[in-house]
């Protein structure tokens, strides 16, 4: 983590923000249970505090016991679900960082396979591990979802007819306790954003537990 001057400078430096609708976001929490979500894969990278990857993961979201499927989905809700505009702020990419070869490319690629590929997903995780910050062991988890939005009548009452896909995913960065039992993450994101009900290819809702010493490294990877 960042010390309290670095915070301070951290904080000068912040880029912009845009306002995130608290209903988008509940929108998507209120399907995250046992019984409504729609998760298709999880993957995820064990990494000890010098970064260096322990093990990974990549499996069907289907093929989770019960007991682990509840577990993971109370993660990933965290990012969502979290203090919106507050502990979650949504930011626009730049655009000299869509070119090729950044990461928003790789977050593209991660998502139109469904994080099948285990090579992106490899290289997403040593990125992670070259930047991120941390005094402990930890564990990045990313979630892959396909949410069929419903369509709303003009009185907004929901119709059952699917509107579009909403494809995205949520990673979340979360400190290991005993044997590679994930905690509450610490940062992460959902990417892309999710506004006015449809996809914003071109922004991402980044998480910050602690806003007082948040994790720059997001932005920097990012190019915010």
């Amino acid at each position: 983590m960042i010390n309290n001057d670095a915070a301070k400078n951290a904080a000068k430096k912040m880029p912009k923000t845009e306002k995130i609708n608290r209903e988008d976001m509940l929108e998507l929490t209120r399907r995250m249970t046992l019984s409504r979500n729609s998760m298709t894969r999880i993957a995820g990278s064990y990494m000890d505090a010098d970064g260096i990857i322990d093990g990974t993961f990549n499996t069907n979201f289907l093929k989770l016991t019960p007991v682990e499927k509840g577990k993971k989905l109370a993660l990933a809700k965290e990012i969502p679900f979290s203090g919106t505009n507050e502990k979650l702020k949504r930011y626009k990419i730049p655009e000299d960082s869509l070119k090729p070869g950044g990461m928003w490319q790789l977050l593209m690629a991660m998502k139109t396979c469904g994080l099948k590929d285990d090579a992106l997903m490899e290289t997403f995780y040593d990125l992670i591990a070259e930047n991120y910050q941390a005094e402990h062991d930890y564990a990045v988890l990313v979630f892959h979802d396909r949410y069929d939005i419903p369509a709303k009548a003009s009185d907004h009452e929901r119709l059952w007819e699917s509107e579009e896909v909403f494809e995205y995913m949520i990673c979340a960065i979360c400190p290991l306790k005993g044997d590679y039992e994930p905690e509450k993450p610490e940062c992460g994101f959902l990417f892309p954003a999710f506004s006015d009900r449809c996809a914003d290819l071109h922004a991402i809702d980044i998480f910050q537990a602690d806003t007082r010493r948040p994790h720059t490294e997001l932005w920097n990877l990012l190019g915010l």
